[in-house]
């Protein structure tokens, strides 16, 4: 069974859907090649417009949209190349390897950044350490809060 453990976790809480992509473009700042993230929260929490403002702040002016239906979308033009996964729809691992996903998820030799919507899908892909991202809604609406945390 794996188990991780999650490191000096953040709280920040966002009002607005602006507000979420400016928060990931301000933290996007400090991303590195081998960069590997998981972002996790319900449906409509707002992982996507995490994923916006995470390429804006690398400097990437590709539109940013759910890759719930091709599973992976890249966006490139800035910084380094954004591997965006969404594995609702896959069921293990297993089923990430045999698509040909584990370069992406190789800190040592990833030429970008790799974000993981719904994670929990493919326990097990990650094996290394990873920024963790939970979105939960808040109070009202528009009210978000993100935790930000270092998974080893």
């Amino acid at each position: 069974m794996e188990k991780r453990e999650m490191r000096a976790k953040l709280k920040v809480v966002v009002n607005s859907e602006a507000e979420t992509i400016a928060f990931a473009s301000s933290l996007s700042k400090v991303f590195l090649k081998g960069t590997i993230i998981t972002l996790k929260g319900d449906l409509g929490a707002g992982k996507t417009h995490f994923v916006k403002g995470a390429a804006m702040g690398l400097g990437s002016s590709d539109m940013v949209t759910s890759p719930t239906f091709t599973i992976l979308n890249v966006y490139e033009g800035g910084k380094m190349p954004i591997y965006h996964f969404d594995m609702y729809r896959l069921g293990s691992a297993a089923e990430a390897e045999e698509l040909g996903f584990n370069e992406y998820f190789d800190a040592s030799t990833l030429d970008g950044v790799t974000i993981v919507e719904w994670p929990e899908n493919v326990k097990g892909l990650l094996r290394g350490e990873h920024l963790s991202i939970e979105i939960e809604k808040g109070e009202s609406a528009n009210q978000r809060i993100i935790y930000v945390g270092k998974e080893i």
